[in-house]
């Protein structure tokens, strides 16, 4: 159970009670991620995140900030994704005043220092630099841009070398200003605390927060009529693939259908894929696949590493099993993906941090925040009829998209193969 309360200035506060646990997890989520900037902006949220742990006002450098939480023994860190980013601080009970204290001075007071600036673009540029030198992340990047061509939905989370080089302060900070507001924010803590401790404390540190008018992101665009091929060309021992199909959004009614389908495909050591590739054809070590919902819009995604030359048979043998997925789920392949599921779904509640981004994430999102049992019940009500209805809107050849990071050749041939 939650609850949930806003403030005057549209800041949204969501508790969950959890007794039986000695620990507090704060999680504040911040409508501001790579879908909400413009093309010259790309790499902004991603690098006001890293520079809000570089110095407050009263917490001078990154080494004081630091010392502050593991002092206590706590845990204090963030991230950013294409929708949203995310600060998260977790303690034991006894030291929620100071966790939250800090978390709320890195949000409202960090410094932005030129100096703190610049060594962080270079961090940045490091970190961009190690993403191109694996193969394996650089084919997940790829395939985004594959499926949201020329889009912000397409489009690395932490930018290019090109503009992280030329962001400025003055860009920093009024994208801050403009995504860093209360009316676009939630805080979510879960724990051995009561609603109303949190809610008293939320109104003493950030009830002062001016609101703004938001401006929402572009939508996604799908103008998508054939099969799309990206190969990029590299000196590996594997070839590194990703193929994938729109998806749905987050509040597609048809979502929960599409995540059992992907359990069913390719999630865990028995899921079709990993079967089929892995134990019956000895085709790849890592085969696996993955469920993306957006605003409005989504992916399901397979991946593998495989051996140059088995790249053709790799594919054939998924597109198969994609094929599969539209004859036929038989009741009790439904019924295992379902406990997978909901089992997995359970064994994450047993922590504050995932139980905080639980509450906070469906809230920023949706605007909703669904139960744990209003899940399951919707899970436990799937149907063979409804897997094979969704499978069949989404899985068409021409809405078929692949990238390749590897010395594979042959994109002629590759291409006339993507058929369902």
């Amino acid at each position: 159970m939650y609850q949930k309360s806003v403030l005057d200035n549209g800041l949204r506060v969501i508790t969950g009670a959890m007794p039986h646990t000695r620990a507090v997890c704060i999680n504040i989520f911040i409508g501001a991620g790579s879908r909400y900037e413009r093309e010259e902006e790309a790499g902004t949220s991603h690098f006001i995140e890293h520079l809000c742990f570089k110095g407050t006002q009263r917490h001078a450098t990154a080494k004081e900030i630091a010392e502050a939480i593991e002092g206590v023994g706590g845990l204090l860190n963030g991230g950013t994704d294409k929708e949203f980013t995310v600060y998260w601080c977790k303690v034991a009970r006894t030291h929620f005043p100071l966790a939250l204290d800090l978390t709320v001075d890195i949000l409202r007071n960090s410094r932005f220092d030129a100096q703190d600036m610049e060594r962080e673009r270079g961090v940045i540029i490091e970190e961009l630099n190690e993403s191109m030198d694996s193969p394996q992340h650089r084919v997940s990047l790829l395939i985004d841009e594959v499926v949201w061509p020329a889009q912000p939905l397409g489009r690395d989370i932490a930018g290019s070398k090109e503009t992280v080089s030329a962001l400025s302060r003055e860009m920093l900070l009024g994208y801050l200003g403009r995504q860093y507001v209360p009316n676009n924010t939630v805080v979510s803590v879960a724990g051995d605390i009561s609603h109303e401790e949190v809610l008293s404390r939320m109104s003493e540190v950030l009830d002062e927060w001016a609101v703004a008018t938001l401006r929402p992101p572009s939508p996604a665009e799908d103008r998508q009529e054939e099969p799309r091929l990206r190969i990029e060309r590299r000196d590996t021992e594997q070839a590194h693939l990703c193929l994938a199909v729109r998806g749905l959004s987050i509040a597609h009614p048809d979502r929960f259908n599409l995540d059992i389908l992907n359990v069913i495909l390719g999630e865990g050591m028995s899921s079709r894929l990993y079967l089929e590739i892995r134990e019956r054809r000895g085709l790849a070590y890592d085969i696996h696949s993955y469920v993306d919902h957006f605003l409005d819009s989504g992916a399901v995604t397979i991946y593998a590493g495989v051996d140059p030359k088995r790249v053709t048979d790799t594919i054939a043998v998924i597109l198969e099993e994609l094929a599969r997925l539209k004859d036929e789920v038989p009741a009790r392949e439904l019924t295992k993906a379902k406990e997978l599921t909901k089992g997995r779904l359970l064994l994450r509640m047993e922590d504050t941090r995932s139980v905080a981004g639980w509450m906070g994430g469906q809230e920023l999102l949706t605007g909703q925040v669904r139960t744990v049992d209003e899940v399951a019940s919707i899970i436990d009500a799937i149907t063979p009829q409804d897997l094979k209805r969704v499978a069949a809107q989404l899985l068409l050849t021409k809405k078929l998209n692949l990238a390749i990071v590897g010395p594979v050749n042959g994109e002629d041939r590759l291409f006339r193969s993507l058929r369902l």
